[in-house]
């Protein structure tokens, strides 16, 4: 490989990881407010656990495109 493709490959590489971060950041931003919420009108009723869990089964799977898991042969 060339090394502008080496280049091209490690910039897809950032962007991949740039997206994933800023994916986890908002998920824990939105985690914790909701947590908050729910503690605070009804604590006897977790129901904050549906979309830490339904999200974070998202938040998985990104994190797996983003480590090259599902990728092609074209490595992106």
């Amino acid at each position: 490989m060339s090394q502008s493709g080496d280049d091209a490959a490690t910039q897809r590489a950032r962007r991949k990881l740039r997206g994933f971060g800023l994916h986890i950041a908002g998920y824990f931003v939105v985690v914790v407010a909701l947590v908050a919420i729910n503690m605070l009108s009804s604590p006897e009723n977790p129901w904050f656990v549906w979309p830490v869990v339904g999200w974070g089964g998202v938040l998985a799977i990104h994190a797996a495109f983003a480590m090259g898991l599902f990728g092609g042969s074209d490595g992106g």
